[in-house]
């Protein structure tokens, strides 16, 4: 008798553990929708588990037994969601939401400050003397002196983070970092600076950070100075609204945004630069993979940059192995164990979605087109520009459609930008970061880099501006879920058909 699709997969090793990951993943983006309502509902699904985990032991056929591991991994992600949300007890500091109360609590985030005003989280470690858990966001006055590791006693009025017009799942983009209180002007008083080597350790990287901040507004004005923080570290804070808004509307905001969409994007065209200057493929992506982890841990660490961080070494992956069975695999296991550690990031955390979207584009579309468009004939020069722009629009064919749904805008002249400016972006980072490196050891030397540098962040920020002033560079066009589903699903066929091209 000849063996059925099912068969197929619940024979193979590896469709098997890809089945039971989707379950997983499914059954968190399911429970996602909507929150649990009350604790009985938790413990139903408990029963339900237990009762399918005997049925399963006990049950001889095959078939059976699949289907009831892979409804036990769809209730462990329900699970998972349900238990990330912070029980309504009151060693919780969610339970306080609406009082104004003192508690004391340790700066855990970096301290984004400005002159518009201080964001920062709050670890809550204690109230009236009793242990509590839970963050809080606070809203400081501009320039805060306060640093990561600071233990301090606050006095304010928690509220619950509400939704808003311009972003309508703000408590849930909030809640993927467990922040389920925000603060307002608090009143604080410094009570220890960080004590244990972590804490020491983080701070001093932030601390550090702080330093480069000083040094790259010595070494360029702004706006030039504002874009080489963001080439290098993603700081976004100084960025004008104008340049903000020439970056959006030409669909180039990846380049100064830490996650796995502009991280992914950015070490394929290094390696292509690498690979085009001499180095063989093997030092090339040592090279890009160490440039990755320094910069995950130049920038703190935090858990959205390492998931980045880890997006962009699975694309790096992908170009070494050339297996896509592989990198596949890797990659929808890399997608459940992120959501093991924090569920909330699949469904309201449009970054999460950004990152796996354009790793996927990257890994399935990229290297179609490179084998339909890219060849020998126009010398290396050539070649190295078409793989670039084909690396770009991979990610934006991938992400367009979850664009237009979550933002309902779409840029026109996307690809052009990014042709026009990818390229330069490479060189611009080297460039910045010899200059920094230079500027502490004989600053006069990393002002002549720098000023090498300023042409280059000249041209894309004049080059940002003068696409965005086109008429009609970009509409504001939004399409429904249906629609983006229905994208997708083109895209998975196309992707099957053409995978013979791929593995060539």
């Amino acid at each position: 008798m000849s063996m059925g699709g099912e068969g197929k997969i619940y024979n193979s090793k590896s469709r098997t553990f890809l089945s039971f990951c989707f379950c997983f993943i499914f059954g968190v983006a399911i429970f996602s929708l909507e929150f649990f309502s009350s604790d009985w509902q938790f413990y139903l699904f408990i029963s339900l588990f237990l009762v399918l985990f005997y049925l399963v032991i006990f049950w001889q056929d095959q078939f059976k037994r699949f289907v009831g591991v892979g409804v036990l991994f769809f209730i462990l992600g329900g699970l998972r969601f349900y238990l990330f949300i912070p029980a309504h007890s009151a060693d919780n500091l969610s339970f306080y939401n609406g009082r104004s109360i003192s508690f004391i609590g340790k700066i855990s985030s970096f301290v984004e400050s400005g002159s518009l005003g201080t964001q920062v989280n709050v670890r809550a470690q204690s109230f009236n003397n009793q242990k509590l858990s839970g963050q809080a966001l606070l809203f400081l006055p501009p320039y805060s002196d306060l640093k990561y590791g600071d233990t301090i006693k606050l006095f304010c009025k928690l509220e619950k983070p509400q939704s808003k017009k311009d972003f309508l799942a703000y408590d849930k983009y909030l809640a993927r970092d467990d922040v389920w209180s925000i603060c307002n002007w608090p009143k604080i008083q410094v009570m220890s600076t960080p004590q244990n080597i972590l804490d020491k350790t983080i701070s001093n990287f932030f601390n550090f950070r702080k330093i480069i901040d000083e040094k790259v507004n010595q070494l360029w004005v702004d706006p030039e100075s504002a874009l080489m923080a963001g080439l290098l570290y993603g700081a976004r804070a100084s960025f004008s609204k104008e340049v903000t808004g020439d970056f959006s509307t030409a669909g180039i905001t990846h380049i100064i945004a830490i996650s796995g969409y502009n991280i992914s994007v950015v070490v394929i065209v290094l390696m292509n630069c690498l690979l085009g200057v001499g180095l063989n493929r093997r030092h090339a992506f040592y090279i890009a993979v160490s440039g990755i982890i320094l910069f995950v841990l130049f920038t703190g660490a935090s858990a959205s940059v390492v998931r980045a961080g880890i997006m962009g070494i699975l694309v790096l992956l992908s170009t070494q192995w050339g297996r896509l069975s592989q990198i596949g695999n890797v990659l929808v296991f890399t997608a459940a164990l992120m959501l093991l550690f924090n569920p909330f990031v699949l469904i309201w955390d449009v970054g999460f979605q950004l990152s796996f979207l354009s790793t996927l584009g990257l890994v399935y579309i990229s290297p179609i087109l490179n084998n339909k468009f890219v060849n020998d004939k126009g010398g290396e020069f050539l070649k190295s520009l078409t793989e670039n722009f084909i690396t770009t629009m991979s990610a934006i064919i991938a992400t367009m459609p979850l664009i237009l749904f979550q933002f309902g805008r779409l840029s026109l002249v996307a690809p052009l930008a990014n042709l026009l400016i990818l390229w330069i972006i490479p060189y611009l980072m080297l460039l910045g970061f010899v200059a920094l490196i230079l500027s502490f050891i004989f600053f006069p030397l990393g002002q002549i880099l720098a000023w090498v540098a300023y042409f280059g962040l000249k041209y894309v920020l004049a080059t940002a501006h003068w696409l965005a002033s086109w008429p009609l560079a970009s509409l504001n066009f939004s399409v429904p879920l249906w629609v983006m589903s229905i994208f997708y699903i083109v895209l998975i066929v196309i992707v099957s058909k053409n995978k013979i091209y791929v593995k060539n």
